[in-house]
């Protein structure tokens, strides 16, 4: 039996009571960077440039323009205190950050506000919002696929929330004996990067399994990344290496929703 057949089924929509509530006791932290979200800072620039480029290929954008999203419509599912919402509404882009944990919600809002950022921040979730039949230009899901109990499911309600034509790009983390050694074992338990139990292995979704869920979801031209970390210049950029952590963008066929 594979992992993924073990997962467990859903109690409460797509929502892990445990994840929301770990995330929220730690909603004061959000913008630490030397805290419990210091991994998150350091991977933020790579992540960031894989969104711009893939946003701006797709839309036939000029990747050197500095407000590079401007004029599209951006959700961020699982936004937690906003540390992405920030850089894409910085980049030009209309940003909605939704989150189910009313504390990071709170915690984004107030960041956004000492910023002189103008996010539209809601503690709902994906599948509100999908139900909604509000559609976004470009959807982003970071770091949230390894922590719901059913993946396929989040990125099927994720690309409702994606209009015609428009892309979704989700990052998580491979499942591997390596990933396992250094997103668990190393971070968690030896380094302390992170705080013990905010992963769990068998919740790893590999890139042929987010493929699929893509496939399954109506979207196409899947590509991905790896995010990798260097630990001599202690930096994350991009490479060719997803067995630890890795990033990917697919489309949303323009007449899909015209065909049904």
């Amino acid at each position: 039996m594979s992992a993924a057949d073990t997962r467990e089924t859903p109690t409460n929509g797509n929502l892990d009571p445990q994840e929301v509530e770990r995330f929220a006791a730690l909603a004061s932290k959000w913008w630490d960077k030397s805290g419990e979200f210091r991994p998150l800072h350091q991977i933020a620039t790579a992540r960031l440039s894989f969104i711009r480029e893939a946003v701006t290929g797709h839309f036939l954008i000029d990747s050197r323009k500095v407000r590079a999203l401007t004029g599209l419509s951006v959700l961020d599912i699982g936004c937690g205190g906003g540390l992405i919402s920030e850089p894409m509404t910085r980049l030009g882009g209309v940003c909605t950050g939704i989150d189910p944990a009313e504390e990071n919600i709170a915690a984004a809002q107030l960041h956004a506000g000492e910023q002189g950022l103008t996010i539209d921040y809601r503690a709902t979730t994906v599948e509100q919002v999908a139900q909604s039949g509000e559609r976004f230009d470009v959807a982003v899901c970071l770091e949230v696929v390894e922590h719901v109990p059913d993946p396929a499911a989040l990125i099927a309600s994720c690309a409702q929330t994606v209009r015609p034509g428009g892309l979704l790009i989700v990052s998580t983390i491979n499942r591997t004996m390596k990933a396992y050694g250094l997103a668990i074992v190393a971070a968690e338990n030896l380094l302390g990067w992170l705080p013990q139990g905010t992963h769990q292995w068998e919740r790893f979704v590999t890139p042929e399994e987010l493929e699929s869920s893509f496939r399954q979801a109506g979207l196409e031209n899947a590509r991905f990344s790896g995010l990798v970390f260097n630990p001599l210049s202690d930096r994350w950029g991009l490479g060719a290496d997803t067995s630890v952590n890795y990033i990917a963008a697919a489309e949303k066929p323009e007449a899909l929703e015209q065909a049904v």
